[in-house]
C-alpha cells in the first residue's frame, strides 16, 4: 500500500504560514531570517499564528545565525522560548545543538526535549544534523533523546544532492523516527526525491518573490546588506504548496 507523503512548510512569516495552510500542508515550521538558515520568530508572530492556524504549528528555536554550539546564556534563551511556545499551545518545536567535535550535544538537547515534552510538544531535530561528523551515530543519539523527526538534506546543500544519504538514513531509522527531506525541494524535483529516498515527509518554503505595494521608492538608500531589496519580499505561495503535494504523491 502506497504511503501518503506529507508536506511541512518552512514559513518565514504569518502570511506564509496561512498560505501553507491554504495549500494543504500538514504542518508549519515558523521561523524568521531564512537567508541566515532561520532564527526564532517574534512572540507576536508565534501567538497570532497559533490563533489563526488549524494545522500543526512547530516553531524554530534558534537564537542566532551561525553554528549550533550554544553557551549558557544562549541556552537560557532557548529554554525560555520553548517554554513560551508550550504555554500558548504550539504543537512542537524545532531544535538542535552540537558539540565542538561535531557530535550531538546530548546534554543540552535533552534539556530542550524535556521542556518541550513537559508541554506535550513534539520535537524535530533540525539541519544541525547535516553538519554532524557522524550521521549514523547522530541518528541513534537523536532517537535516544526522544525526538520524533530529523530534518535533513543528507549533509549536502540540497536534498537532491544528499538523496543517497537520506535513503540510508531512512533505512537505518527503520520507522523509529521520521526522516524528513528538506532544502531545495520544489515541484520539479520532489517526485524523484520521494521515489529515490523513501521519505514520507518533505519540507519546503514553496516561496515566490513579491513586489511591494509602495508607490514611492527611495533609490538612494540601502538597509542591511547590499543584497537586500526594500521593495520586494518572499513568501509562501499556496499554489506551489498544492503542486508540491500533488507531485510528491504522484503514482508512477
Amino acid at each position: 500500500m502506497t504511503k501518503t507523503v506529507s508536506l511541512e512548510v518552512c514559513a518565514n512569516s504569518l502570511a506564509s504560514a496561512l498560505a501553507a495552510q491554504q495549500g494543504g500542508a500538514i504542518r508549519v515550521e515558523l521561523c524568521e531570517n531564512l537567508s541566515e538558515a532561520g532564527t526564532t520568530p517574534s512572540f507576536g508572530q508565534i501567538a497570532v499564528a497559533r490563533k489563526l492556524l488549524h494545522i500543526k504549528l512547530y516553531v524554530l528555536i534558534r537564537p542566532r545565525a551561525g553554528d549550533f554550539l550554544f553557551n549558557e546564556n544562549e541556552m537560557d534563551i532557548i529554554l525560555t522560548d520553548i517554554e513560551n511556545c508550550g504555554k500558548i499551545g504550539c504543537d512542537g518545536v524545532v531544535i538542535g545543538a552540537l558539540q565542538p567535535d561535531g557530535s550531538i550535544d546530548k546534554v543540552n538537547t535533552a534539556k530542550m526535549v524535556e521542556v518541550a515534552h513537559r508541554y506535550n510538544m513534539g520535537v524535530t531535530f533540525h539541519r544541525a544534523f547535516d553538519i554532524c561528523a557522524d550521521y549514523s551515530q547522530a541518528l541513534e543519539d537523536i532517537i535516544e533523546l526522544g525526538c520524533e523527526r530529523i530534518l535533513t538534506s543528507g549533509g549536502k546543500t540540497t536534498a537532491i544532492e544528499g538523496a543517497a544519504t537520506i535513503a540510508h538514513l531512512v533505512e537505518q531509522a527503520a520507522g523509529r523516527i521520521v526522516i524528513m527531506a528538506g532544502s531545495g525541494v520544489n515541484e520539479q524535483n520532489v517526485k524523484d526525491l520521494v521515489h529515490f529516498t523513501g521519505v514520507t515527509e518533505v519540507h519546503t518554503s514553496a516561496k515566490v518573490r513579491n513586489t511591494s505595494r509602495m508607490q514611492y521608492h527611495n533609490d538612494h538608500i540601502m538597509m542591511g546588506n547590499a543584497f537586500h531589496d526594500l521593495y520586494t519580499f518572499e513568501s509562501t505561495d499556496p499554489e506551489k504548496v498544492k503542486l508540491i503535494i500533488e507531485r510528491a504523491n504522484a503514482l508512477e
